[in-house]
């Protein structure tokens, strides 16, 4: 082990490949790279930073593919063309190896939004805290106004959007994996055709919105804090055409152990809209957003539900993802009960019942 964790030994075939790579383009011998492989989160792609020994500090992130790619359609090659066109704070590409299934691109740090705000709330900061996330929220918004030249310019995110049949395939991947994998329990026919309206509902009633540009997987995690304290987004690979909610949902709820102050989260989302009027984008009534967000806050927290399922129950990494299982219900429990008249029964008993299992001593 070297200087801040990187290490000289090549490892398995991914640590080979990163090596024989990266001391081609640092013009070293092999045991003159070294490289640490970050922490993996929910993907296909494996992450490293890389150096040389005789420039340690001198880092960068190398995303390593499993299989080689063309970067013509390369998803993350079009989404930092199309943000850095949009002045959208992303890392630069150094380089794209796509024969051999590698993209270099700048090393922001480890300090992500979740562990800034983290840190701050430790140190009683709260005044910074709001301003951070008041400039993550306009962040969205400018994303948001990226809409037409990404349509412009014939993007791949302007080719694919969140309509009934990705929200639905999403919804179905919570069901299969929170009942099935992670709870191992066999719903009753009448039970699982009557969820299975319930989500497609919830799909339909959400790809009928007006869509705009979206990040997809805007949470703490995905927004590095850089030197000068300006957030950098990242992950920004499945960029596409979503609701307005979209982004604003898993930025203010997800990943959350506790309750949400429903006072604070509205003056969140009044701001959202005050800051889209100063950007000029269009006017959306507040009760629309409020509407959409509950709406949008269990869709997302119901993919994220089968997220953190299968990486427990599947890939066997409970430890990081299985105590937010909870808490994201209970989210979607609060937020069914505040669309009031009870729109999706069978998921609300579905969850309940879960809920109240997960919960028991025996757990």
């Amino acid at each position: 082990m070297l200087s801040g964790g990187l290490v000289q030994s090549q490892g398995g075939v991914s640590e080979r490949r990163v090596v024989n790579f990266m001391a081609n383009y640092f013009g070293v011998a092999l045991d003159g790279v070294l490289y640490c492989p970050l922490t993996p989160d929910a993907s296909t792609r494996k992450y490293y930073r890389a150096s040389t020994v005789a420039h340690p500090d001198e880092t960068l992130i190398v995303s390593l593919y499993p299989d080689p790619f063309n970067q013509a359609d390369n998803s993350f090659v079009d989404a930092t063309r199309l943000f850095e066109r949009a002045g959208l704070p992303v890392p630069r590409i150094v380089t794209v190896a796509d024969t051999k299934g590698i993209i270099v691109q700048e090393d922001l740090g480890d300090i992500s939004l979740s562990r800034w705000l983290w840190e701050a709330e430790a140190r009683g900061d709260l005044a910074a805290c709001e301003a951070m996330l008041q400039q993550a929220i306009e962040l969205i918004v400018r994303i948001q106004a990226a809409t037409t030249l990404a349509y412009a310019i014939e993007a791949i995110a302007a080719r694919h959007a969140f309509d009934e049949a990705k929200l639905l395939w999403e919804l179905n991947y919570f069901a299969t994996h929170f009942f099935t994998s992670y709870r191992q329990q066999d719903l009753p026919a009448e039970e699982r055709a009557a969820l299975a309206e319930d989500l497609q509902s919830i799909a339909r009633d959400l790809s009928s919105r007006p869509r705009y540009l979206t990040h997809r997987d805007y949470h703490g995690m995905n927004l590095m804090v850089d030197g000068r304290g300006e957030l950098r987004l990242i992950d920004h690979q499945d960029a596409r055409m979503g609701p307005v909610t979209y982004d604003l949902v898993p930025l203010l709820v997800e990943r959350r152990l506790s309750p949400i102050d429903p006072a604070w989260l509205e003056g969140q989302q009044r701001s959202f809209l005050r800051l889209r009027r100063q950007k000029g984008l269009s006017a959306i009534p507040f009760e629309e957003v409020a509407q959409e967000f509950l709406l949008m806050t269990i869709q997302r927290q119901l993919k994220a539900v089968g997220t953190f399922s299968y990486q427990t129950a599947i890939v066997g990494r409970g430890e990081v993802y299985e105590p937010y299982i909870v808490p994201a219900l209970l989210t979607v429990q609060r937020a069914l009960h505040q669309l009031g008249s009870r729109p999706y029964p069978a998921l609300e008993t579905a969850l309940r019942e879960s809920i109240e299992a997960l919960a028991a001593p025996s757990r």
